[in-house]
């Protein structure tokens, strides 16, 4: 079926109005609001509408380029915005928590998929079942790329268990909505982060204490923004993008032309290095004088490209494909269930609070497009641990994703 809705600057027109309809409601004294919020966090409200142009069939999201403009264009320059009143000094000493939790999470994806396939196997042999480039297990082993680092991991492991066509793009939908319903959780859970912590008994004092100290920064430099300002928020901004661009444009040819085996850790891909050097770019600057700039709303900025991500996210999303393949989202439900219960048990044992419990499990299955995003939500001064934690997934999802292949195919009927 034909979409009704193809121009972009149609579609980006209704996202921004569905971002200043949730983020008016959710500050009004209306009676109504005010209950309606308690229960649904603006932020799921910015991923899940838009996701209904898709799924009533009035925009087809694989003829758009908006979610592309928002991932190279706008997550790099947030994530230089978000960065730049960074203590990184502090981020980094908010201990081994986080990345036990990342950790924890990539072993929950090793292993769920084998767990996945074996319970299913016992149940419904033929959902899993399959044989060549299309066996099921084969087909699974995209996702195990896709949900430890990102597409380039995902794209080398359909080159090394030689995944067919069919299966591959079977699966596609499901990668995505599985994930996106977990992440549509993660965003939910960070509206009640106190509670959720309160059970976990978690001792969040390290991440109360960055918090707190950026608030402090921001009181104490805020001021009203002119024009000046804002045109040097947004050079900063895209000024580190287009570096980050331009640097990418070099460094991943060069290696793929002289070091090929890099591939391996996605060293070839140019929006690997569009992040590493957006969020170096902002790193950097948070130790000079730039800093300041979150004094006229540089990170409000940066929040506001991200909530646009968040959109375009949310439009590629078709609640209703999950009906395509309801034996395979069965297979990837389960997976995704052994992943979450492992990081729930983790975290209860060493009382890690549900921040990294979030951003670990996002580091993973989304990478360095929704990990920020994620952070953010519970505070954007937090969005670097989603940053850095994503660039580690990516060197570790080709590893882990062929362990957990070669650990499919033991257990595949």
């Amino acid at each position: 079926m034909q979409p009704i809705l193809t121009n972009d600057a149609v579609i980006l027109g209704i996202l921004i109005f569905m971002l200043a309809f949730i983020f008016k409601t959710s500050k009004s004294s209306h009676p109504f609001w005010k209950k309606f919020y308690t229960f649904v966090p603006a932020l799921l409200l910015c991923y899940f509408l838009p996701s209904f142009l898709n799924t009533s069939g009035l925009v087809a999201p694989e003829q758009s380029k908006l979610y592309f403009v928002a991932s190279r264009y706008l997550l790099p320059a947030s994530i230089v915005l978000l960065t730049l009143s960074t203590d990184f000094q502090k981020v980094l000493h908010l201990g081994p928590k986080a990345l036990i939790m990342f950790l924890t999470a990539t072993v929950g994806i090793v292993v769920g998929g084998p767990i996945a396939i074996f319970i299913i196997s016992i149940l419904s042999p033929e959902i899993v079942g399959g044989a060549g480039p299309d066996a099921v297990w084969r087909g699974l082993t995209t996702i195990a790329g896709s949900w430890i680092g990102g597409g380039a991991n995902q794209t080398a492991m359909k080159e090394v268990f030689e995944v067919g066509d069919t299966i591959f793009s079977a699966l596609l939908p499901i990668d995505v909505i599985v994930a996106n319903f977990w992440m549509a959780f993660l965003l939910y859970g960070a509206g009640i982060a106190p509670r959720i912590d309160k059970w976990l008994r978690s001792d969040t004092s390290a991440i109360d204490e960055v918090r707190e100290k950026v608030e402090a920064y921001r009181s104490k430099i805020a001021k009203i923004p002119t024009l000046a300002d804002l045109t040097s928020v947004l050079a900063v901004g895209f000024g580190v993008t287009a570096l980050a661009h331009f640097g990418a444009d070099l460094i991943a040819p060069w290696i793929e032309a002289h070091a090929s085996y890099l591939k391996t850790y996605s060293l070839t891909s140019k929006f690997f290095w569009i992040i590493v050097i957006a969020t170096t770019g902002g790193l950097v600057l948070s130790f000079t004088r730039l800093h300041e700039l979150e004094g006229v709303g540089a990170s409000r900025i940066g929040s506001f490209f991200l909530y646009v991500l968040v959109a375009t996210i949310g439009l590629k999303m078709n609640i209703l494909a999950i009906l395509e393949t309801p034996g395979l989202i069965f297979v990837a439900a389960i997976w995704m269930l052994v992943h979450v219960t492992l990081l729930i048990f983790v975290a209860k044992l060493i009382r890690a609070p549900f921040f990294f419990l979030a951003v670990g499990s996002q580091a993973n299955i989304g990478g360095a497009a929704s990990a920020p995003i994620v952070a953010s939500a519970f505070h954007p001064a937090l969005a670097p641990v989603g940053v850095l934690l994503a660039v580690l997934g990516y060197a570790l999802g080709t590893y882990g994703a062929w362990v957990c292949g070669i650990l499919m195919s033991m257990v595949a009927p």
